[in-house]
């Protein structure tokens, strides 16, 4: 019998449906379309001059012209653990801090550290299209809890309980959340912690969005508010998001000792250290004050407000104010089986397709998040692009 040529390990992983469509939009653009598109996932800010400044001079500094640490400049290190007894009140010691290459390796590099074949890990559903490929190369099973528009996106403690079996080894977690702009009030998370720390299942808790809440909501740490889950919890965390730092790929995990310790061993196997420049970068933001990310919520804040009223009118579509992060997700559930331009809506795979082909406008379907009938808007770029882009679509559902 002849070998697969691909592994199935690799083979079977789904490629990044976000990315799918920010691709998709930038092709059409070059090709001279007036594509607007709603994909991405970063801020459409520059990093702040007073990171980029460092950068340069680290950049002349020979010592960062040579291989580092695996885990991690100790310097980095240390400015990690203290921005974050800063921000959300979690104490750790600079050995429990793990740098990556990135979000996405802390996401993977954490979920192997945790995962062994057969486990399950639980995955509120809408959830970030990435969480459940490195569940899965880990041998592991994603299983997810599905939220809805009616509650709020938000998980409860007897929905957890209900999909627990004594193969659960693990929950992913995550407030302000991507997609869904969801924002879990601090008697929820307690209650979470709780529970977790009575079955004794690992929390991975993503917390890269807490400086971006509207409206009164408020970031709270799982670690910090439930602190006997100290032992079973992993924060992730980097400086894409708040710092407008996408490019640099830097991240970090934050963990148990012993854990920190593996997840290191890892790395040194994987990639080595992060980019020498990069993590000097990334020193000088977290060092520094978050007037740079004020600047960049106001403006998120104004978006959002926008956004929300915008898809709100569009008829069959029913938008919840987001809370955080810089995503709207909508459902248009109220779409389905009708028909625009000769082409029933037969999901929002469909009416993706069709908006781009028709509007020119791209955007994430909710069938990527694990929850088909609703769609991921991202925030995050021009006031303009924003408005021209959802009068389109608006004046495009109208049709139907």
């Amino acid at each position: 019998m002849t070998a697969a040529r691909i592994s199935q390990r690799v083979g079977s992983i789904a490629p990044s449906a976000t990315l799918a469509v920010t691709n998709k939009a930038k092709a059409l653009k070059a090709a001279g379309e007036p594509v607007v598109g709603f994909g991405a996932g970063e801020p459409d800010f520059p990093t702040p001059d007073y990171i980029v400044e460092a950068a340069a001079a680290a950049c002349r500094d020979p010592r960062n012209h040579r291989y580092g640490l695996a885990g991690g400049t100790l310097e980095l290190k240390a400015a990690i653990a203290a921005k974050t007894a800063r921000d959300s009140g979690y104490e750790v010691d600079p050995a429990q801090v793990v740098v990556t290459n990135g979000g996405k390796h802390a996401v993977y590099n954490a979920i192997a550290g945790v995962v062994d074949p057969g486990d399950e890990v639980m995955i509120p559903t809408p959830f970030w299209t990435t969480y459940p490929e490195p569940v899965r190369l880990a041998g592991g099973v994603p299983v997810p809890v599905t939220t809805t528009i009616e509650t709020g996106f938000k998980a409860t403690v007897e929905q957890l309980e209900a999909a627990r079996t004594d193969k659960t080894k693990a929950l992913i977690f995550v407030s302000p959340s991507n997609p869904s702009g969801a924002v879990y009030a601090k008697e929820q998370i307690e209650a979470i912690g709780q529970w977790a720390a009575e079955h004794g299942i690992w929390v991975l808790t993503d917390e890269i969005y807490e400086h971006l809440t509207y409206d009164g909501a408020e970031f709270h740490s799982i670690a910090t508010l439930v602190p006997e889950i100290a032992n079973q919890c992993i924060v992730l965390n980097g400086v894409a998001k708040t710092y407008a730092m996408t490019g640099w790929r830097v991240g970090w995990i934050i963990a148990p000792a012993d854990m920190a310790k593996a997840l290191t061993s890892l790395q040194s196997h994987q990639t080595s250290n992060v980019a020498m420049v990069s993590q000097v970068a990334a020193q000088a933001a977290v060092e520094g004050d978050l007037a740079a990310v004020v600047a960049m919520r106001e403006a998120f804040d104004r978006r959002r407000k926008t956004m929300h009223a915008m898809l709100s009118d569009m008829p069959g579509v029913e938008c919840l104010a987001p809370e955080g992060a810089f995503y709207a997700f909508p459902s248009f559930e109220g779409l389905i089986g009708k028909t625009i331009r000769g082409t029933e809506i037969d999901s929002t795979l469909t009416l993706a397709d069709v908006v781009l082909e028709q509007a020119k406008v791209a955007f994430v379907p909710g069938e990527a998040f694990g929850s088909p009938g609703y769609a991921r808007f991202s925030f995050a770029l021009g006031d303009d692009d924003l408005g021209e882009g959802l009068q389109r679509i608006g004046d495009l559902l109208a049709e139907a």
